[in-house]
């Protein structure tokens, strides 16, 4: 509508224009009061001009200003919901990061005590390792010393002996001479039936400490093969001692102890047939697992022994309980049939008898009430004072 104004407005001065323009072709004497319409109607139009631009400016500013407007409140919600949206994201972001601050200060606390927790194992580890090499030299020097190395094998065989619950004067013997041969095994372990095991544990161990020092290969190779000839002279050796013999109840086998585990497997990898000669000679070469297992079967043996033979007098007292058993059996019989007896008499007591005595109570009574006799009250006792 705003523009449809100024349009109708220009219309109409075109078609005044033309009119005027008519009537001057016409009336060619009247072209200074054409002229002065002409002026007359620029004016016009431009007044109306100027009317229609500020009427179409003011409308086209309201339109602007209710368009802003509106604009403006939908910008102003839409903000306000992007605001939202923000706060909330900043929120949740904000939440996040106390999330991780406070992981990486567990982190860092969890850092700080495991860097602790390592310092200390670290320093465990080192005095371990001072205490191991300690160790190591003491072992070193007792196994260069030939006495050393003797009670070093009775100590880790007295370990496996306690291990396995074996216990000194009821198990085995340490150190006994043997009546018939003289000789003084170092471990003599009773079984049943007045049955013995010699058990050795000294071991040649020289040419293996040697072994393992020396670095040069053919050096190596020559301790290697002289200890392998030590382990097999000891065997003879101890088959020379009478450790096996009929006249001291031993076992057809005797023991020999390897104080390593190590050792043993080193002789076991270099030449089986140590253990094939051994066996042969009916020596048996243990370490100290293989001991273990050894004096478990013996254990098992030995209580099972124990077993069968507790077994037996258990079988025999049952025997005299059983005995026993009858016998009481039979006087219980007895007494149940005198005690039947017993009842039946008392109920003859109590029936028949009774009955009788009730009758000749009432003849008695009906006798006092026909001759008029009173019943005769009790005297009261004195009390006596003491």
């Amino acid at each position: 509508m705003a523009y449809l104004v100024p349009s109708l407005i220009g219309i109409v001065i075109i078609i005044l224009l033309l009119f005027l323009i008519g009537r001057l072709q016409k009336k060619e004497v009247k072209e200074q009061d054409l002229q002065a319409v002409v002026e007359r109607l620029k004016d016009s139009f431009s007044t109306l001009s100027l009317d229609a631009l500020s009427k179409n400016t003011e409308a086209f500013l309201k339109l602007a200003n209710e368009t802003l407007a509106v604009q403006t409140k939908s910008g102003e919600k839409e903000l306000e919901g992007k605001k939202r949206l923000i706060d909330q994201s900043l929120e949740g972001m904000k939440k996040e990061m106390e999330d991780v601050q406070n992981l990486v200060k567990t982190f860092e606390k969890d850092r700080e005590k495991k860097f602790g927790e390592l310092s200390a194992q670290l320093k465990s580890a080192a005095e371990q390792t001072g205490k191991l090499q300690e160790t190591t030299n003491q072992l070193r020097m007792v196994l260069s010393n030939p006495k050393a190395r003797g009670q070093w094998g009775e100590r880790m065989a007295e370990d496996v002996l306690r291990l396995a619950g074996f216990t000194e004067g009821i198990n085995y013997e340490k150190q006994k001479v043997l009546e018939a041969t003289a000789t003084r095994p170092d471990y003599t372990f009773l079984l049943p039936q007045g049955l013995k095991l010699n058990m050795d544990v000294k071991f040649p161990l020289d040419n293996y400490v040697s072994y393992l020092e020396t670095e040069n290969l053919s050096e190596k190779e020559k301790c290697k093969s002289q200890f392998l000839r030590d382990v097999n002279d000891r065997i003879k050796e101890v088959t020379t001692r009478d450790y096996i013999n009929p006249e001291e109840h031993t076992v057809d086998y005797v023991l020999v102890f390897i104080p390593n585990e190590q050792v043993y497997a080193f002789i076991q990898e270099s030449d089986r047939s140590v253990t094939d000669e051994a066996l042969k000679n009916k020596v048996i070469l243990c370490s100290p697992v293989t001991l273990y297992a050894i004096l478990a079967i013996i254990r098992q043996a030995v209580d099972n022994f124990n077993l069968e033979k507790t077994a037996a007098q258990i079988l025999s007292l049952l025997g005299a309980f059983n005995k026993q058993y009858k016998l009481f059996c039979e006087s219980m019989d007895k007494m149940g049939r005198r005690i039947d007896e017993a009842r039946t008499e008392f109920v003859h007591l109590t029936s028949t008898r009774r009955n009788q005595l009730e009758k000749s109570l009432q003849q008695i009574e009906e006798l006092r009430q026909q001759r008029g006799i009173s019943v005769a009250s009790p005297e009261p006792k004195a009390i006596r004072k003491e």
